[in-house]
């Protein structure tokens, strides 16, 4: 992971793609008519060379998910070979993180696992590489959110990120919930301090409105950025950004 990435998000929810704000069920701001696959075949096409991808329904604990769709993105003729996938959301058992990976997934991101389940990322980092395990650390004022940002644990959010690089994670994505959806710019301070406080690529995520917001991201040391509602409400264009961040 060298070079600096440039990430699209696809959140899916019942089948669509969406943009939730703050993670909250109810707070949708913005949800999509066009199939995913498109969607996900129109970033690629514009330059992008990793999707993040997160099944909400998974990550709600809802009783459908979106392995079907994931599966269909994975094998797609024009994501193969032209751009990485990293999913997420809800993946809390190994059965699952297995199917993903044989899928063609270069990286699992688990997030609530790696507090209730640590064994689970030491068994797929183990047998797989670090390298395809991202842990989520999803930042709500200092402190570790979990089970879908609905509960805020008492754990301070580097002291869980140098936990996660011990039990074999090879990179960390960190949301800060406090800016996350609100497309008013992201705390370059906090995301300085976090990047600085582990040895593992950190991906960011939340807040970015700008390719301004794109470059601070890039000069306070991590290796890639991941852009959701930005995106999709055109406050960002994706071309322009990534002839920036080159």
């Amino acid at each position: 992971m060298e070079k600096f990435e440039v990430i699209p998000a696809i959140d899916l929810r019942d089948g669509r793609c969406v943009q939730l704000r703050q993670g909250k069920k109810e707070a949708v701001i913005f949800s999509s008519a066009e199939n995913p696959i498109e969607i996900a075949r129109k970033w690629v096409m514009l330059g992008a060379t990793r999707l993040h991808i997160i099944d909400l329904d998974g990550a709600f604990q809802e009783e459908k998910n979106n392995f079907e769709l994931i599966k269909d993105i994975a094998e797609s003729n024009w994501v193969k070979g032209e751009a990485k996938l990293q999913v997420g959301g809800g993946i809390r058992s190994y059965e699952t993180a297995v199917m993903l990976l044989e899928l063609g997934v270069d990286r699992i991101i688990f997030g609530t696992a790696v507090l209730k389940s640590p064994h689970l990322i030491e068994r797929i980092a183990s047998e797989f590489s670090s390298e395809r395990v991202m842990v989520a650390l999803d930042v709500r004022k200092g402190k570790v959110a979990i089970d879908g940002w609905r509960e805020t644990t008492r754990l301070v959010a580097k002291d869980a990120a140098k936990e996660a690089e011990r039990t074999g994670a090879g990179s960390l994505l960190f949301t800060n919930i406090d800016v996350e959806g609100l497309m008013k710019g992201i705390e370059p301070g906090i995301i300085e301090e976090f990047v600085s406080s582990v040895s593992i690529p950190v991906v960011i995520s939340g807040g970015v409105s700008s390719v301004e917001d794109v470059m601070r991201v890039r000069e306070a040391g991590a290796c890639g950025v991941v852009i959701g509602s930005a995106l999709y409400k055109g406050k960002i264009d994706f071309k322009e950004v990534m002839e920036s961040s080159r």
